[in-house]
């Protein structure tokens, strides 16, 4: 079941990958992570947020994009050549808190468009659907699927 949550226009800073999604994605994380922590950027509270850009259904493995991310204030200096930044439109989001496995992951992938139909909400296609991984969420082995909706 999904629960609305309205989110602000942020800055972020990220990493991007290209390949086959899976647990190459981890890697990346933990490599944006440790970056951050070296950068005084990352607090126990800190969330960490991914991006799927490409449909593995219709795009080849080699080809898929995933964006690893950090939520930054506006006046932070980036100075790392293979860090990138961006903007985040802010809006609302349905969350679905799914168990952070693989194969919990695929099956709500799977069945994400058709239940946010049923339920009476339209994807928002100008915004990203984001993979949010919260501490306090990871500590009980969950994470969230952040949809854009109208």
């Amino acid at each position: 079941m999904f629960t609305l949550e309205e989110t602000a226009e942020s800055r972020i800073v990220y990493l991007r990958r290209t390949g086959a999604y899976g647990a190459a994605n981890n890697t990346h994380m933990e490599k944006l992570k440790s970056w951050a922590a070296t950068h005084k950027l990352l607090r126990p509270d800190t969330a960490v947020l991914g991006i799927a850009h490409d449909d593995p259904a219709t795009t080849p493995p080699h080809a898929c994009r995933y964006d690893t991310c950090l939520l930054v204030p506006d006046d932070t200096g980036i100075q790392d050549p293979e860090i990138r930044e961006a903007r985040l439109t802010g809006g609302p989001h349905a969350v679905l808190t799914v168990p952070h496995t693989a194969e919990a992951l695929q099956q709500a992938w799977s069945t994400l468009f058709r239940d946010l139909t049923a339920h009476g909400h339209a994807l928002d296609t100008t915004r990203p659907v984001l993979e949010r991984y919260r501490p306090d969420l990871l500590a009980q082995h969950l994470c969230e699927i952040c949809v854009p909706v109208h």
